[in-house]
């Protein structure tokens, strides 16, 4: 078995619990900037995040319900690019305002992954903007070897492109390499990039079918705050108090 060299995390839902209370909102304030009256449901937006992609999910939006106003075919690419350039400065201003804490147990995560000599990704279809909000902002004290985001690949996952460019950047195997994940698209990314996959679950994707992961925790949990659950590990994995280690998903995925 290939010793672990590196851990790749995706961003949304995984390092902040952004979807419900992040994009979401930002969506709906764009929306009512822009003199639409469409505001996206809790509900709702599950269904649209079957779709990667914010821009993917405004075009589906536009093609399936339609928006408050018509907006002619020809005008709707624009206009989606248009609106979420400003949705994504929402987004950011959200998160640089502290209005979107950090998962449990996801900074001491990879404080640990630092300390062990691991290489630590970023590997997300979201927004690079908002993702150097991220980490060079919120996570500053973190040492990030690679972040990939936005439209650096031509196809979002379940394909695992993002996963397969990470890999090539780094010059790993997929078996050297640890994911974690929060949805099914994500585990499907992670599996066919042939890595490892921990999940930790969350609001939006806690009755996905995730179960192609190796792991599965609620969150990874801290020792001071809130602790995690163990939906599916090996019966090696040490997790009575809740709270999941680095040392013990490398020795884990060492084995």
């Amino acid at each position: 078995m290939e010793k672990i060299k590196a851990i790749f995390f995706d961003q949304d839902g995984v390092i902040i619990d952004t979807e419900r209370d992040g994009h979401r909102v930002s969506f709906n304030m764009t929306f009512k900037e822009f003199g639409f009256s469409d505001e996206w449901s809790v509900d709702y937006y599950h269904e649209l995040l079957q779709i990667a992609g914010g821009k993917e999910r405004m075009k589906h939006h536009a093609q399936t319900k339609g928006f408050s106003k018509p907006i002619p075919p020809e005008e709707l690419y624009e206009l989606v690019k248009t609106m979420h350039k400003r949705k994504t400065a929402l987004f950011v201003e959200l998160i640089e305002t502290g209005k979107l804490p950090l998962r449990p147990g996801i900074h001491r995560f990879m404080k640990e992954a630092m300390q062990a000599g691991l290489k630590i990704g970023v590997c997300t279809t979201s927004n690079e903007q908002a993702a150097k909000a991220i980490t060079e902002k919120i996570l500053s004290d973190i040492k990030f070897d690679i972040l990939l985001a936005g439209d650096v690949v031509s196809k979002k996952k379940p394909d695992p492109e993002i996963y397969n460019l990470a890999l090539s950047k780094t010059g790993l195997k997929p078996e050297e390499v640890i994911v974690v994940e929060d949805s099914k698209n994500g585990v499907l990314a992670g599996k066919a990039a042939g890595t490892h996959v921990v999940v930790t679950t969350n609001y939006y994707t806690e009755k996905e079918d995730v179960s192609g992961g190796d792991i599965i925790v609620t969150c990874l949990g801290d020792p001071d705050g809130e602790k995690g659950r163990l939906t599916k590990g090996g019966k090696d994995l040490q997790y009575d108090d809740g709270v999941l280690r680095v040392r013990q998903v490398v020795d884990y995925f060492s084995k």
